[in-house]
C-alpha cells in the first residue's frame, strides 16, 4: 500500500517519525502538496467523515498520506481536502514520549499505524511500529479503540464507537 507524508520541515529530523519511516523505506515523503495523489485517503483531524473499513478499497487503490506540520497549521491545506478523501482518525490515546498518555495527540506514525487496523491492514501497521521502542506501547493502549473501529463498517459507526473511549 502506498504510504506518502507531506513534510513541513517542522520537526527535528532526529526525533521525527516521518523521516525514520522514509529512511526505512516505508513511506514515501513529499515537500509539495502537488505530490499527494487526488483521491488519496489524507488523515485530516479536520475532516467530515471518520476513517473506517468502508476506505479500505481507497486506500488499497490510492494509498494513505499524513500531514507532517504542526498543529496550528494544519488547517492551511483546505486545497488538499478538496482533491482527496479526507478522513479523521476517531480517539485514540499517544504512546509517542513527546505526548505519552495525551488523547488525539499522535505521532506520523502512530496516526499511520491507526489508519492502516482500521482499514484492515494491522500487520501493515505493526511493521510500521517495530522501528520505534514505543511502538507496540501505542498498540497496548488501544487494544479496545482500535478493534472496535476496525470492525466499525462506515463513518458513522466508528464516530459513535468512539464515544466509549473518551472521558466523561
Amino acid at each position: 500500500m502506498r504510504l506518502i507524508v507531506y513534510d513541513a520541515r517542522e520537526c527535528d529530523p532526529k526525533k521525527c517519525t516521518a523521516k525514520k519511516l522514509h529512511r526505512a523505506g516505508k513511506v514515501e515523503l513529499v515537500n509539495s502538496e502537488r505530490d499527494i495523489p487526488p483521491r488519496v485517503i489524507l488523515l485530516d483531524p479536520f475532516a467530515e467523515k471518520a476513517i473506517s473499513r468502508a476506505d479500505a478499497e481507497i486506500a488499497e487503490t490510492h494509498g494513505i498520506a499524513a500531514l507532517d506540520c504542526s498543529w496550528k497549521r494544519i488547517r492551511d491545506f483546505s486545497s488538499l481536502r478538496r482533491k482527496t478523501n479526507a478522513r479523521a482518525l476517531p480517539y485514540l490515546v499517544a504512546a509517542n514520549p513527546t505526548n505519552f498518555g495525551k488523547p488525539t495527540i499522535l505521532s506520523t506514525v502512530e496516526a499511520l499505524a491507526a489508519a492502516l487496523s482500521i482499514v484492515e491492514r494491522r500487520e501493515l501497521a505493526e511493521e510500521l511500529l517495530k522501528g520505534f521502542k514505543w511502538g507496540q506501547t501505542f498498540l497496548d493502549l488501544n487494544p479496545e479503540p482500535l478493534e472496535a473501529y476496525a470492525t466499525a463498517k462506515t463513518s458513522e459507526e466508528v464516530v459513535a464507537s468512539q464515544k466509549q473511549f473518551m472521558p466523561g
